[in-house]
C-alpha cells in the first residue's frame, strides 16, 4: 500500500474517537494537516479530547455523532455539509465488546443486537449518510475497523484459541463489517472512493482491558489507508504486515 495522499487540507471524520485507537488516528491525521472532526457520543469526554488535540497546534474539532442514533448521524452530515460542503475520509472507529465470555451455545442474544446495532448497522449508517459528502470528494476515502477476530480463517478450528469462541456478538459483527466493506466497495468500484477494513492488532485500549500494544501502532495502518494513493487497493482487509484472510 501507497499512502501518498497528502492529508493537508483534507476533511475527516473519526468516529469513536475520544480516547484509545480512535483518538490515535486523529491524531496522526491532524498532525499530517488534516482537518480532523473528532466524532463521539459523549460530549464532555470529545470536547475535552479535542481541545487537548488543538492545543498542540492540530487542527481538530469535536463533533457530536452517536452512530446508533440516525438524528444524530444525520444532524453531524448536515453540519459537515454546511461547513464543508465536503467529506474527504471517514473512519468508522466506533464500536464496542459487550460479551460475556460464555461460549456461542450460551451466549446473550441481547448483548448480541447491542453489539450489532453499533458495530454494524452504525457503520452503514454512517457511510450511507456520508457517502453523498464523500462523493464530493477527489480521493473519497472509507477505513471500517475490523480486527484479526472477525477473520474466519485465523479464528476457526483447533488450532485457535478457546477464548476466540467465546466473543461470538463481537467477532461476527466484525466478520459482518468486513462482508459491509466488501459491498461498499464494490458499488464504488467506478467512483475515485476507496472502502477498505483495518485490522489494529491488539492495543491497549478500554475494550482490551488495557491489554496489547500502544493504540498510536494500532493507528498506522488505518491512517495508511486513509491516505490510499489513487492505486491504492479496495474491498481488503489490511494489518501492518499487509492483507489480513477474510
Amino acid at each position: 500500500m501507497n499512502a501518498t495522499t497528502d492529508p493537508a487540507g483534507r476533511i475527516a471524520l473519526v468516529t469513536g474517537a475520544n480516547k484509545g485507537i480512535g483518538r490515535e488516528i486523529a491524531k496522526g491525521l491532524a498532525e499530517g494537516g488534516a482537518t480532523v472532526l473528532l466524532g463521539a457520543r459523549n460530549a464532555e469526554a470529545g470536547r475535552a479530547a479535542a481541545e487537548e488535540l488543538a492545543a498542540k497546534g492540530l487542527s481538530v474539532e469535536f463533533l457530536a455523532v452517536d452512530i446508533t442514533d440516525a438524528d444524530s448521524v444525520g444532524n453531524a452530515a448536515s453540519e459537515i455539509e454546511k461547513r464543508f460542503g465536503r467529506l474527504d475520509i471517514l473512519v468508522n472507529n466506533a464500536g464496542i465488546s459487550v460479551d460475556k465470555g460464555a461460549p456461542p451455545s450460551q451466549a446473550d442474544l441481547g448483548l448480541m443486537r447491542d453489539t450489532y446495532e453499533t458495530n454494524v448497522f452504525g457503520v452503514v449508517a454512517m457511510i450511507q449518510a456520508m457517502l453523498p459528502l464523500l462523493r464530493k470528494s477527489d480521493a473519497g476515502r472509507i477505513v471500517n475497523m475490523s480486527t484479526g477476530l472477525g477473520s474466519l480463517t485465523l479464528t476457526r478450528g483447533a488450532d485457535a484459541p478457546l477464548s476466540f469462541s467465546r466473543l461470538l456478538a463481537y467477532n461476527s459483527s466484525k466478520t459482518a463489517v468486513n462482508a459491509v466493506t466488501v459491498q461498499f466497495a464494490n458499488e464504488l468500484l467506478d467512483t475515485p472512493i476507496k472502502v477498505n477494513a483495518a485490522n489494529p492488532g491488539l492495543c491497549a485500549t478500554d475494550l482490551s482491558n488495557g491489554n496489547g500494544r500502544p493504540p498510536s501502532e494500532g493507528a498506522a495502518v488505518a491512517i495508511e489507508l486513509a491516505l490510499l494513493d489513487a492505486d491504492g487497493p479496495t474491498g481488503g482487509h489490511y494489518g501492518d504486515t499487509g492483507p489480513v484472510p477474510w
